[in-house]
């Protein structure tokens, strides 16, 4: 058995890769969907108005209760439906990694592909509950991020696939430094998905003040992060006031400081290790560019392609980050057994 699984050490990189691409893929359309107000379009689930594909609108009776709960709008109910094929096309790939990961290598070494199985389940789950809940933000941000954690366990399986590489050693506080990045990012992509979710991305129309030139207007940060108000309302184009919607707003703003602080900082000390220069200026280069694209979703109105290239810009960061926190493992793990 061991040499089995030696022998198979890497078979999967190329899958995860692939997967990987498919998942970003997948979390960039499903942005495009929420921000191009398709997320309804579709008013049932797994389908669209009973059928498999978008049914042309003379097929439907005109006393179908979907129909009635909702007009069909070709145009954003195959939005809708591309996401969800290729969602199910990137659960079958998983499936299919992890079955053969499991006959080849055993449970134990198996673990990580399993674990995504199980995970993009939930996300089917959540897909549907997206539909049926009437795109609840409490959903809807969930699904955000279980998009966002298959892509990168998909990736960080791609990179162990590829094995570990001899780097020079890091200091330990330099891999704690890159593990709080990490968490204040997807903290600020929680933020962002509640921003989006809740209709709260224009709430603050300037920059870098947020209203009527005040950079603190009034805000009802206690009302804005209600995370569950109940069943039974369409929150498609938002249902807090004015109030709460730019607390969210400054909150999101308040953590791309963090993030700039925490992951800039992380930026410079890689930048002074020449075996982590080119991941730093990676990460540097993703930091930038989201920066530019939050001023720009701001001072232009959220322009649709700016907005989307925001969410998956995001993802990018998390993926550069893990690329960092790869190498300094290796670099913790050569050194350790250098020790032993």
């Amino acid at each position: 058995m061991v040499a089995i699984v030696r022998n198979n050490r890497g078979a999967l990189r190329l899958p995860a890769l692939l997967l990987t691409l498919l998942a970003l893929g997948v979390v960039t359309l499903g942005a495009y969907v929420r921000l191009s107000d398709a997320g309804l379009a579709c008013p049932d689930w797994p389908g669209c108005y009973g059928q498999l594909t978008v049914p042309q609108a003379d097929s439907l009776a005109a006393d179908d209760p979907l129909l009635q709960q909702r007009p069909l709008e070709p145009a954003k109910a195959w939005k809708e439906m591309l996401h969800r094929y290729l969602a199910a096309g990137l659960g079958l790939g998983i499936v299919l990694m992890a079955g053969y990961a499991w006959r080849m290598r055993g449970l134990a070494q198996s673990l990580l592909p399993l674990l995504l199985v199980v995970l993009v389940v939930f996300q089917g789950l959540l897909g549907m509950w997206t539909v049926t809940l009437l795109v609840k933000p409490a959903v809807v941000t969930l699904h955000l991020l279980g998009g966002l954690a298959t892509t990168a366990l998909l990736w960080w399986f791609a990179l162990r696939e590829g094995g570990d590489r001899g780097y020079h050693p890091a200091p330990d506080w330099l891999r704690t430094w890159a593990w709080l990045a990490l968490g204040v990012l997807l903290l600020q992509i929680a933020l962002g998905g509640w921003t989006s979710t809740n209709y709260a991305a224009l709430s603050c129309p300037e920059f870098p003040t947020c209203l009527a030139g005040l950079y603190l207007p009034p805000a009802d940060f206690g009302e804005a992060f209600v995370l569950w108000r109940g069943t039974g309302t369409n929150y498609e184009f938002g249902v807090l006031d004015a109030e709460a919607r730019t607390a969210i707003h400054l909150a999101h703003r308040f953590g791309a400081l963090a993030v700039l602080a925490v992951v800039g900082g992380l930026v410079l000390a890689l930048m002074a290790r020449p075996a982590m220069r080119a991941p730093g200026l990676l990460l540097g280069v993703l930091l930038a560019v989201q920066i530019v694209l939050g001023i720009a979703n701001v001072v232009g109105g959220l322009p649709l392609l700016s907005a989307v290239a925001h969410n998956g810009n995001a993802a990018l960061l998390v993926l550069a980050l893990l690329v960092v926190l790869h190498r300094l493992r290796t670099a913790y793990r050569s050194t350790f057994s250098d020790r032993t």
